[in-house]
């Protein structure tokens, strides 16, 4: 299917697209050929979903700066914040740019408030995005606390909270936990997202391990709270499992909202994420 230009729409009216990766919902906004300016305010009421369209985070293209890039985005949380990198959004962008005819099955690159992304269409209809080398310096995440065997403490209401940390372009937490089902998931995450521990706040995972090639995780985002998926929180927790040595080279990340595979050789390599992308429905907004 080939969705209609963006020059096709009323010029009073702005367009915008519903989009998922696992569950992990988006609004889409390509404002490569029009002035639009985005603003917390703007981007909280987009992303209610009682008062506006309703979203975990909005996307917003934009003309690339580099001309072998095919397009550039900003990342907008649903409480107004920005977000550095999102690997199910990204994912998204990948399906937006081939149903407007814009890439084919190559390898294309798009740039992230991270730093480039290449995104690869898969035969499957998903794709596989190229998130980068997590980085696990503190000063990087970042993260004020002293790491203990590549471990963080932090005494908190439910007690003393033990969880590795790591950036994917954005701040990751990572506890394991024996219950993924466990009721507090949601307030333990809430607090250690707005930790003053993380300068930037953090992305709160909490994975349970199922062997050495599969875990469940939950992520409660900064900025969004806990969503049905989160791509950057799923390679957070792959890369700090496999840091010690917990898991392997593939590992399939079963979430809330859906599944996906995450491939690390480890050390100074770059992280591979695959999974599902979905174009719900298409819509105007009068400006």
């Amino acid at each position: 299917m080939k969705i209609p230009t963006e020059q096709s729409a009323n010029e009073e009216s702005l367009i915008f697209h519903k989009m998922h990766g696992a569950g992990n919902d988006f609004v889409l906004i390509d404002a490569r050929n029009r002035a639009f300016a985005v603003n917390p305010e703007l981007a909280s009421w987009l992303s209610d979903r009682h008062r506006g369209i309703g979203c975990d985070q909005i996307l917003v293209l934009r003309d690339a700066t580099q001309a072998q890039h095919t397009a550039r985005y900003e990342i907008w949380n649903s409480d107004g914040s920005r977000a550095g990198q999102c690997g199910n959004g990204a994912r998204c962008i990948g399906l937006y740019l081939g149903m407007s005819g814009e890439t084919g099955n190559a390898p294309f690159i798009v740039e992230s408030p991270a730093g480039p992304v290449t995104i690869q269409p898969c035969s499957d209809n998903e794709f596989e995005i190229d998130m980068g080398v997590p980085s696990f310096e503190a000063a990087n995440i970042p993260v004020r606390l002293e790491s203990i065997d590549g471990m963080y403490r932090l005494d908190s209401p439910w007690g003393m909270l033990e969880f590795g940390a790591v950036s994917m372009g954005n701040p990751h937490a990572l506890l394991v936990t024996r219950d993924i089902d466990n009721p507090q998931i949601p307030a333990i995450g809430a607090f250690l997202s707005k930790h003053e521990a993380f300068p930037e706040g953090c992305n709160a995972g909490f994975a349970q391990l199922a062997g050495a090639g599969k875990i469940h995780l939950r992520v409660v985002e900064r900025g969004a709270g806990e969503t049905l998926a989160c791509g950057s929180g799923a390679c957070a927790a792959v890369a700090i499992l496999r840091q010690t040595g917990r898991v392997g080279d593939q590992v399939d990340v079963f979430l809330p909202g859906g599944h996906l595979v995450i491939k690390w050789r480890g050390s100074r390599e770059p992280m591979y994420m695959k999974g599902p992308a979905e174009h719900v429905f298409r819509g105007t907004l009068d400006e």
